[in-house]
C-alpha cells in the first residue's frame, strides 16, 4: 500500500526506507510575485509532503506594516525592520535595548499565545486530522537571532563575547517565551516542532564553537527534550558553514536539520553525519537555484544524492524559490530526485535497495 506523505517523513527521519524521498519547497513572496503559474505548476506536479500547522496566535498591537513590503515594519517583539526589496525579509536598523544590562526593559509577546488553549488546540487538531502531510509547528524558537533583533548584530556579537553574564540574562528572557510556546504546540497533534537559529558565515560559525556549546547548545536541547517527551520530532533551520556543531546537534537529538549543504566539504559532511541525522535539503540558493542552465540542478542533485543520500531515509528533497531562483531549476531538481529513486528503488522489494 502506497504510503501518504506523513509516513513517508516518519519512515525517512526513522531510517526505515520510505517508498520515495520526502518533498518539501519553500516559497518566498518573492517567487510568488515573479512567477506564481510556474510555481503553481511546481506544487501541482511536485505536491510538498511537509505542511505548518494554522496559526492560532492573537494579534499584537506592536506589529505594524508588512515583512515583505518596502519600507519599515514593526513584529510582535516591537523589532523594527527596514526593508529596500520588496518579497523578502528587511533587516533591523535600530536596536530595542542600547545596552545589555537593560535586559528587563524586553517585553517578550505573551499576549499574543491563545487565550482559550482548549479551543486553540482543538483548531490544531482539526487541521492535522483534515490534512495527510506531515505537520510542523506554527511557532518556530529563535533565540539567537531574536537576540540580534533587540540588540542588532554587531552588538549581540559583543554581548556573547564581553558581556556573558548579562547576554544570559537576556536569551533566559527570550528562551523562558519559546518555552512557553512550545508548552502549548507539544499538546497538540503536530508531528514536530521547529525551531532556527542561523549560525554560520559562508566559511566558519559566527562565535568560537566552545562559546556556542556553553550559552546556545543547552537551549536546543531543551526544546529537543521537550519535542521527544512528547512524542514529536525536532526539526531546525541554520544557514552557512555549521559542520563544527553537526555533531552536537546529532547529540542533542535535532531528527532533521535545514542547512546550507553547499558551504560544506559535502563528502567530510557524509562521513559525520549521514545515516545519523535527515538531512533537510538544501540545493544551493545562492548559486544553483538562481542558474539559468536547468543542469546545475540535477548536478547538485547528484552531489548531494553522491555523499548523503541513503535509500533507507535521511533525505528530504528540499529547496527555497527566493530571489533570483529560475524555475526551470527547480523542476530539474525535482525530475533528478525521482530519477535517483528508479535507480534505487524496487517496486517489488518495496524499497529496498535493487
Amino acid at each position: 500500500m502506497p504510503q501518504i506523505p506523513r509516513e513517508l517523513v516518519k519512515s525517512c527521519l526513522e531510517f526505515s526506507t520510505p517508498q520515495r524521498i520526502p518533498r518539501d519547497v519553500w516559497t518566498l513572496p518573492w517567487a510568488q510575485n515573479h512567477y506564481q503559474v510556474q510555481v503553481d505548476d511546481l506544487l501541482r506536479r511536485y505536491p510538498p509532503d511537509l505542511t505548518v500547522a494554522c496559526d492560532v496566535y492573537r494579534p499584537s498591537g506592536r506589529m505594524k506594516g508588512n515583512p515583505y513590503v518596502v519600507g519599515e515594519y514593526a513584529d510582535d517583539w516591537g523589532c523594527v525592520f527596514t526593508n529596500i526589496q520588496a518579497g523578502v525579509h528587511g533587516e533591523i536598523r535600530k536596536p530595542i535595548i542600547s545596552n545589555v544590562g537593560d535586559y528587563k526593559l524586553v517585553r517578550p509577546p505573551y499576549e499574543t499565545l491563545p487565550a482559550d488553549i482548549s479551543a486553540a488546540r482543538d483548531k490544531v487538531n482539526r487541521f492535522c486530522a483534515a490534512t495527510d502531510k506531515f505537520v510542523r509547528s506554527w511557532c518556530c524558537p529563535r533565540p539567537w537571532e531574536r537576540y540580534q533583533f533587540l540588540r542588532g548584530s554587531e552588538n549581540a556579537m559583543i554581548d556573547v563575547m564581553l558581556s556573558k553574564d548579562e547576554a544570559e540574562k537576556l536569551l533566559s528572557v527570550i528562551h523562558s517565551f519559546y518555552l512557553a510556546e512550545l508548552e502549548f504546540w507539544i499538546t497538540t497533534d503536530v508531528d514536530a516542532i521547529s525551531f532556527m537559529d542561523d549560525w554560520g558565515s559562508q566559511t566558519q560559525l559566527l562565535i568560537p564553537p566552545s562559546l556556542w556549546r556553553e550559552l546556545f547548545k543547552p537551549l536546543y536541547q531543551e526544546y529537543c527534550d521537550f519535542a521527544h517527551a512528547h512524542g514529536k520530532y525536532a526539526f531546525m533551520h541554520s544557514d552557512g558553514q555549521i559542520m563544527e556543531i553537526y555533531p552536537d546537534l546529532i547529540e542533542i537529538g535535532v531528527d532533521a536539520l535545514n542547512s546550507q549543504l553547499f558551504c560544506m566539504d559535502m563528502e567530510k559532511l557524509g562521513a559525520l553525519a549521514k545515516g545519523r541525522i535527515t538531512f533537510w535539503g538544501e540545493i544551493d540558493r545562492q548559486y544553483v537555484m538562481a542558474s539559468p542552465d536547468p543542469q546545475a540542478g540535477r548536478d547538485a542533485v547528484r552531489k548531494v544524492a553522491q555523499h548523503l543520500y541513503d535509500p533507507t531515509g535521511g533525505i528530504i528533497a528540499q529547496f527555497e524559490l527566493g530571489p533570483a531562483s529560475n524555475p526551470a531549476v527547480a523542476f530539474a531538481v525535482f525530475e533528478e530526485w525521482s530519477k535517483v529513486e528508479r535507480e534505487h528503488y524496487n517496486p517489488v522489494t518495496r524499497g529496498e535497495l535493487a
